[in-house]
């Protein structure tokens, strides 16, 4: 047991290690920080042209929400990375991050904001406009917000796939959290880094976790 411990829970080795693994979460909260947002409004304007009406605005934007979601977010970055050096595009480890996040995690907020906006009876937007409102105004203060909330707790929940998510960046070198900890452990030759990350993932992402099932909670109890 003894043993157990000093290999996994070793504190003096997380004690050492926690310079770099506070870094490598500030970076991680940075991705977040620029990802989750981006996804956001990426996910608000594909909705938003997928009630167009029009074949020529559907089928590309049908190919290209069917794409990302089937790309491997992590070949996705691979390429921004290190394959569009090959044509002269230079975009830096964050950059390829930021980019692949939203293309990736954009078309996924969009089918999420699609449905609930499908969701609202098309009564509302013509109640609506007969009160003079244009058709943003009726979407942006009508519809938009009764759509969010019928969805959102698979929102919170896409959110919490998008954090989980950024620790794919240490492929490309991003000293974020999970990177730190696997520098942390080539020096120290053990894993008490990476159960330490792990850790702080879970402290992380907890809260959400609850507020998650509090709104799913609540969403069955309206039924």
């Amino acid at each position: 047991m003894d043993e157990f411990v000093a290999t996994f829970f070793n504190l003096e080795v997380v004690r050492a290690a926690s310079p770099i693994l506070l870094q490598g979460l500030w970076v991680t909260v940075q991705l977040i920080v620029v990802a989750v947002p981006l996804g956001l409004l990426g996910g608000v304007i594909l909705a938003l042209l997928s009630t167009i009406r029009s074949r020529w605005v559907r089928w590309p934007l049908i190919a290209w929400v069917d794409f990302f979601r089937a790309f491997p977010p992590l070949v996705l970055l691979m390429f921004l990375y290190a394959g569009l050096p090959f044509a002269g595009i230079e975009l830096g480890a964050f950059g390829a991050v930021a980019i692949g996040f939203f293309l990736n995690t954009s078309s996924y907020y969009g089918e999420i904001f699609r449905a609930g906006i499908e969701s609202i009876p098309r009564g509302q937007m013509e109640a609506a406009r007969s009160t003079g409102l244009t058709a943003v105004q009726a979407m942006t203060w009508v519809i938009l917000p009764q759509a969010v909330r019928n969805v959102l707790p698979d929102l919170v929940s896409n959110t919490l796939e998008v954090v989980k998510l950024t620790s794919i960046a240490s492929v490309v070198a991003l000293p974020e959290l999970l990177y730190q900890a696997r520098q942390a452990q080539s020096v120290t030759y053990n894993p008490s880094p990476i159960v330490a990350a792990a850790v702080i993932y879970f402290l992380l992402l907890w809260p959400a976790v609850r507020l998650l099932s509090r709104l799913e909670h609540r969403a069955v109890a309206r039924r």
